[in-house]
This record gives structure tokens, C-alpha cells and sequence, in this order.
């Protein structure tokens, strides 16, 4: 019996290990719900429905090839014992997966077991991620040579292994299902749900992608909404890369006049993206303390572990009275789901204008996001908390972000009923409203609607202050520049130690990747925040 262990790539298309697996002899698709890895602070109910949305499906292709899908529910090496003692395993197959603490003290758990029982482990990769990486160096090289090798088919007939799984627990009791009500609002999971998206975003959505992708009045659409389905592995990353070149080749053959206007450009943009996906998932791979600690030793105490729990509620339930940001935390509450900007807004208000540690809000934005991508979600907090010590430090203005990305108002309008009234001139800076004025809008500050706890502009500055009082140092910049080595990217200077920083204007536009002629291994912009590393 060969064991074909699916985690976070739940599906048959471009699946090396169900490959070889088939190849090997009689297969057993296993999937198990594990109570300690869907209790964890960063695991929600709306995590666990969609993966069952795609286990349905994956459950379905499996099923017509011959072998269904064995769910199971337990720690994994106690399942593997109670299937090894009912039916000998000759072998373990599976992708390497950059999880959270959690998974990876699992995985060294089940390499035990196999080490015990004489069973050999079969880790093939999926991403760009490479294990036990020695060097940044060439890192773009190695993404390349994955990304260009063939997409596998999926196997035409799998011969099933035969097991007595009498007595063995098939699904989650309902005491370990993640506290909290599913988002109704949320994407569906699915491979036909990813295969559908990704048809219409190559066909034409893409054209949109570069000049709608920071708005979230236009980014719902303009993006490509393919995240979650990354980080379930319903569809690949090479199997996006590839569909998008392949769209590319086939617009760059017809005459100029007749490419639809930008989406050669969105098409290089997504490509680019991916490149960033793995390129950030492999910090954590390469560093996975980035999860709970600073990647910079001297931001390890910036916040002094500091949650002041009446700023966490208030950000977290959208009550900060900055309507844009409020707008967002509610529309991802309903959801699971922000365009980039916005997340790095919301992030960047809870560390820096807030002064709150990066790690708990951390964990909310974990459990909202459905898309939540470890190795993307961690260095990201950090990045937008401004501990990294190598990326320039950006505090968002929250009235300045609503000016620039909802000039009408529409989206803090239909998030925030408590503003329908409110006179556009004040609509983004509520708390300066005359009280005549609030009581004709039927909104008074500090009963319909909360007042601020801090000024912002004032906060912004004061957070930078710290910040730079730290970077101020030589050997806090030396140790940048170990850090730099260590994480950063080798191509131009994209992510080299930031010498300035500024306050209350957002990010400023830099010459992004999706404007060369040749993105094969284009990064985003320098200013990362103008496409979406989860879009």
C-alpha cells in the first residue's frame, strides 16, 4: 500500500507524488483532519469548509481514477500506525509543505515514524520553495527551472489499495470544529471554482489587473481571486505560470492593434506575482521562528509585547473611527477577503498608529483571511509593523488611503451605515464634524460612531520616530544587511535595506516589473503594496 498523504494541494493536475505513487503499485489517498493543526489560533471555520469544498472535488477526480479519497481524523502519525497495523505501508507520499509551527513540528513527527517503522517518505516539491536553501543567490534561477518544467497530467487509472478502516474516526467531532460562524460571503472552494477564474482573468480580466488591483472598489474583479486556491493547492502555481505564458505567447503573435489593451501587461503582472509568492514563502522556510519572533533581532522588543486590548477590540471589530479602515476590517469579516493595499493599511494602522505588537493581530488577520498563506501572512505582519529592518517603513494615513482609493465614498458608505449621512467633506474625518452637523447627520461621535483613539498623523510620526531611533544604529545596520542576505532578493535593489521612511502619505509609485518587455522572472514593484502577493 502506498500512501499518497494530501495537505495544502488538494487536487490531481500536476500532482508528482499521486504520479508516482500510481506508478509504484496499489495507492491510498489519504486526507486527515487533524485536531491540533485546525485548533491552532490561526485556523477558523472558514478555513475548514472550504477545504472540505475541495476535498469534495478532489474526492470526485480520485474516485473516477479509480481510488477514492480516505478521510481520516486524528494526529497523523497515530493514523499512519492504525493503517500500517491494518495493511502494511511500503511507502509515504506527499508535497513539502511551508506550514506554521505547528505543521512542521507534525512533519517531524511523521518523519520519525517512518524512520521507526522502516517506511520510506516521499517529499517532492510544489512551489518554488527549496528546502534546506544554503543561499539567496541564484534563487530566481532555481523558481525558473520548476516553473518550466512539464505539468503533469493527472494519473488515468489508479488501482486502490484494499484496508479495513472499521472503527477509525472519518471526520471532526463537532467539540474540535474551529470556533465561529463560516463568512457566507466567502469564495467557494474547488478546482472547477480556480479553473474558472483563472479562464476568465487570462481571458480579459487581466486588462484591468495593474490599474484596479489597489482599489478595493475595483480590485474585487480586476484581481485574479486565485489565493485561496494557492493555498489549498487546488490549482498549482506552475500551472498558473504556464496559463499565463502561454496567454502571452499566443497575444504576442496578433497584431498590436488587435491585443486588448492591458493584458499583456496584467498577464506579465500575475506572473510576476507568483515569482513573489514563493519568494516570500520562502523566508519562512528558511527562517519558520518569523512566525513568532522578528526577523530583526533589534525590533524584537520595539512593541515590548504590547497589546492595549481596547485598541486590539476596536481595530478588530472596525470601530478604530477611521472609516477606512473600519470599512475594510467589516467587508474582510464578511468576506475573507482584501486586496492588498488595503491589508497592508489595516496592518501597518494596528502596528504603527495603534502601537499594538504585530503578533495577535497577526493571528485575527490569520483566521479572517481565507487565503491565509503562512509563509506569505508572517513575513508580511512584520513587514507592514516595520520590524524587518531591510523594507522602508510605511504608516499608512487612513484618511489619506479613503481619498486616494474611495474619492465618493462608496465602500465606507456601504460598510458603515453610521455614516450614510455624513457630508462628504467630513465623511473621511468624521471626528471634525460641528455638533449641529452630527446631529442633522444623525451620527454623534462617540455614540453612533467612536471617536479615534489617537491622532493619526501624530501616531504615524511618533511610531517612525522609534523605528528610526533603532535603525539610527551601525551595528543595527549591519545586522540589516544580515538579515538582507539571509531573506532579501538578488534582483536590482527591490529589497534592499531601507534608508528613508515617511509618514502619513502611503507608498509612493515606483517602476514596477509588469512594465518590462520580459517579466520571466519579474518582481512586483519596488513598493510591493501596489500588486497583491495573496491577489
Amino acid at each position: 500500500m502506498h500512501v499518497v498523504w494530501f495537505k495544502r494541494d488538494l487536487r490531481v493536475h500536476d500532482h508528482a507524488p499521486l504520479v508516482e505513487a500510481a506508478r509504484a503499485g496499489r495507492v491510498l489517498p489519504l486526507y486527515v483532519f487533524e485536531p491540533e493543526v485546525i485548533g491552532a489560533a490561526d485556523y477558523a471555520a472558514q478555513h475548514l469548509e472550504f477545504t472540505r469544498e475541495c476535498l469534495r472535488e478532489l474526492d470526485r477526480d480520485l474516485t473516477a481514477a479509480g481510488a477514492p479519497l480516505v478521510q481520516l481524523c486524528g494526529p497523523m502519525p497515530e493514523v499512519l500506525d492504525r493503517l500500517h497495523e491494518r495493511t502494511p505501508i511500503e511507502s509515504l507520499w506527499s508535497h513539502e509543505e511551508t506550514g506554521n509551527d505547528l505543521t512542521y513540528a507534525r512533519d517531524r513527527r511523521v518523519q520519525a515514524w517512518c524512520r521507526e517503522q522502516g517506511v520510506p517518505w516521499h517529499e517532492r516539491p510544489q512551489t518554488g520553495v527549496v528546502r534546506r536553501l544554503d543561499t539567496r543567490d541564484r534563487w530566481a534561477d532555481r523558481w525558473e527551472d520548476r516553473m518550466s518544467k512539464p505539468v503533469l497530467p493527472p494519473p488515468r487509472r489508479l488501482v486502490p489499495a484494499q484496508v479495513d478502516l472499521t472503527g477509525l474516526a472519518t471526520d471532526l467531532p463537532v467539540a474540535l470544529c474551529p470556533r465561529g460562524d463560516d463568512k457566507t460571503a466567502r469564495q467557494r472552494g474547488g478546482r472547477d471554482a480556480a479553473e474558472a477564474l483563472l479562464a476568465t482573468f487570462l481571458s480579459d480580466r487581466a486588462c484591468d489587473y495593474r490599474s484596479g488591483m489597489s482599489s478595493p472598489l475595483t480590485a474585487e474583479s480586476a484581481c485574479s481571486r486565485l489565493s485561496p486556491y494557492f493555498a489549498c493547492g487546488t490549482l498549482s502555481i506552475r500551472e498558473a505560470t504556464q496559463a499565463a505564458r502561454r496567454r502571452r505567447a499566443e497575444l504576442l503573435i496578433r497584431p498590436e492593434p488587435q491585443r486588448p489593451r492591458g493584458l499583456l501587461a496584467g498577464l506579465a503582472s500575475l506572473e510576476g506575482r507568483l515569482h513573489w509568492h514563493c519568494h516570500f514563502m520562502q523566508k519562512l522556510e528558511s527562517e519558520p521562528a518569523i512566525e513568532h519572533g522578528a526577523v530583526h533581532p533589534a525590533f524584537a522588543s520595539l512593541h515590548e509585547e504590547r497589546l492595549d486590548t481596547a485598541r486590539f477590540e476596536a481595530w478588530r471589530r472596525g470601530e478604530t473611527g477611521w472609516p477606512m479602515v473600519d470599512a475594510c476590517m467589516r467587508w474582510l469579516a464578511a468576506t475573507g477577503w482584501l486586496n492588498f493595499r488595503m491589508r497592508a493599511m489595516v496592518m501597518s494602522v494596528s502596528s504603527l498608529h495603534l502601537w499594538n505588537h504585530w503578533r495577535e493581530p497577526g493571528l485575527h488577520l490569520a483566521r479572517e483571511f481565507l487565503d491565509y498563506e503562512p509563509g506569505i501572512h508572517w513575513p508580511q505582519v512584520q513587514m507592514q509593523s516595520g520590524v524587518t529592518g531591510i523594507n522602508a517603513v510605511r504608516a499608512y494615513s487612513p484618511v489619506k488611503q479613503a481619498r486616494d482609493h474611495d474619492p465618493d465614498g462608496v465602500l465606507v458608505r456601504r460598510w458603515i451605515p453610521a455614516l450614510a449621512r455624513v457630508p462628504h467633506e467630513h465623511l473621511f474625518e468624521p471626528w471634525t464634524m460641528p455638533e449641529t452637523v452630527q446631529r442633522e447627520a444623525g451620527c454623534v461621535i462617540g455614540r453612533d460612531y467612536p471617536a479615534p483613539h489617537v491622532g493619526h498623523v501624530i501616531a504615524a510620526r511618533e511610531a517612525l520616530r522609534r523605528i528610526h531611533s533603532i535603525r539610527a544604529s551601525g551595528e543595527v545596520r549591519a545586522q540589516s544587511q544580515a538579515v538582507f542576505q539571509k531573506h532579501g532578493s538578488r534582483r536590482g535593489d527591490r529589497e534592499r535595506p531601507a534608508r528613508r521612511t515617511r509618514a502619513g502619505s502611503g507608498p509612493r509609485r515606483g517602476k514596477g516589473a509588469a512594465g518590462k518587455s520580459d517579466a520571466r522572472h519579474a518582481d512586483p514593484p519596488s513598493d510591493p503594496t501596489q500588486g497583491s502577493l495573496f491577489d
